[in-house]
């Protein structure tokens, strides 16, 4: 059997990433938890990932994968099981293009809404709704980003199903409604229900916990 060892931490957004697809597609694997927050990174960490030196790193068969849009195209092109991006080609693009627009575009803005006061976060909100309603527009008669099943926009997009949302309930953030965004509000409700998914984010009240105690840090170093 190929070893699969993946460098990450529980709480993280991009190593829940990876657990996803190597469970969707049935790999077996070793979990290395790093300590991420502290600046206590493993020699392993920095020997594998030397670049930039942060997780998640998939190392199969002594070989590391870095970047974890990288690591999912890895997955799906090593492994058999459930496809993570379309075969089509023009599908394939459109997914790149799409985890992209979430990596580059939604992620910053809803964290700067999330962690930013004042002016600066009134302006990332509304960037982040600006954005949210493009991504409301994809999913227009489909269940998820990438159809009738789960695909790699769904695995990236997973920071706003359940990240973002414990974020906005611990700050009273209401950017991301039901009421506001009905069809993104299914996806949620699909995509959580999905037991893989569901068996593999990190604990609401271990995250809540974390997000807390940084919230309270950054209170107090002011």
């Amino acid at each position: 059997m190929a070893e699969v060892k993946l460098f990450g931490n529980w709480g993280s957004p991009f190593s829940c990433r990876i657990e996803i697809a190597l469970k969707l597609k049935g790999v077996e694997y070793e979990f290395i938890e790093e300590d991420v927050y502290n600046d206590n990174k493993s020699p392993l960490l920095l020997k594998y990932n030397p670049v930039h030196k942060k997780i998640p790193v998939l190392l199969h068969n002594g070989k590391p994968i870095c970047e974890s849009v990288v690591i999912l195209e890895y997955i799906d092109e090593t492994w058999e099981g459930p496809s993570i991006l379309p075969k089509d080609p023009y599908e394939r693009a459109m997914a790149r293009f799409w985890t992209r627009f979430l990596e580059e575009k939604c992620f910053p803005a809803m964290k700067q809404a999330s962690w930013s006061t004042g002016e600066e976060q009134e302006k990332a909100k509304e960037e982040a709704t600006e954005l949210l309603k493009i991504l409301e527009g994809t999913l227009s008669g489909k269940k998820f980003f990438g159809g009738d099943s789960i695909g790699i926009v769904d695995i990236v997009a997973n920071f706003i199903a359940h990240w973002f949302i414990i974020l906005q309930e611990i700050t009273g953030l209401e950017l991301l409604t039901q009421e506001k965004f009905p069809k993104l509000g299914q996806w949620l409700d699909d995509y959580l229900s999905c037991s893989i998914i569901k068996e593999n984010l990190p604990p609401k009240d271990k995250l809540t916990a974390s997000f807390q105690a940084r919230i309270q840090a950054a209170t107090t170093s002011k």
